[in-house]
């Protein structure tokens, strides 16, 4: 999967719900660490994004016209002791490429959908995050209690009426590659199939998620 291929899927209400690749979420236990990390690999400087409720923030770099990696790590700002919980932070010691987020073109309906296809994408909920230089972007996306390290399913993400991260002047690398690793491929292409996407699967002993940049410096994985 690159940044350009999506399918296209019907729900039951007839309504067509395209489900396109919004973003890639790369965790990292050390966010300003993390970030230089990567920008020694690839070459590239990513962009502060802003700070979430709940103790996390962001860095960022353009994958396509409508398309991101996000690299998301505790807040460097964040009051003392605070423990971010998102994407196994409050446990994570390496990075690691920990889920992927696409953009139905109507969220309600692709939630609809899935769940008549057997698959709950969680509830959708409202978030947002203050920008360095100090708007306000507000966002809703799909939520479930899922503890694994790793979530090759995506969850589901509207930008409403805020610009899209990837409008806002980042630095960009190609998105070569994407796929996933999975003990039971079925299983997950069932999933993957309840949401519309398409991914590529390979079967192995733990899930992972692999995907492979185009950078400044040559080809970059992110694992």
């Amino acid at each position: 999967m690159t940044a350009e291929k999506t399918r296209a899927t019907t729900g039951t209400s007839g309504a067509a719900t395209d489900a396109g690749l919004d973003h890639l979420v790369y965790a990292v236990p050390d966010l300003l660490a993390g970030v230089a990390a990567f920008s020694g690999r690839s070459g590239l400087t990513p962009v502060a994004g802003g700070s979430h409720p709940g103790g996390t923030a962001n860095y960022l770099v353009r994958l396509g016209p409508e398309s991101y990696l996000e690299i998301i790590g505790p807040d460097p700002e964040a009051a003392p002791g605070t423990r971010p919980r998102a994407f196994g932070l409050e446990t994570l010691t390496a990075p690691r490429l920990a889920a992927w987020a696409v953009h139905p073109r109507d969220l309600d309906a692709a939630v609809r959908a899935a769940r008549e296809r057997g698959y709950d994408p969680g509830d959708v909920q409202p978030l947002s995050r203050r920008t360095p230089a100090g708007p306000l972007l507000e966002w809703r996306l799909t939520r479930r209690d899922d503890p694994a390290a790793v979530r090759p399913v995506p969850f589901l993400i509207d930008w409403g009426a805020t610009p899209h991260p990837s409008s806002s002047g980042l630095p960009e690398a190609r998105l070569a590659s994407f796929s996933a690793v999975h003990p039971d491929p079925a299983a997950l292409r069932r999933e993957l199939d309840a949401l519309g996407v398409e991914l590529d699967v390979t079967r192995g002993p733990d899930v992972a998620l692999r995907a492979v940049l185009d950078t400044p410096r040559g080809p970059l994985t992110l694992t």
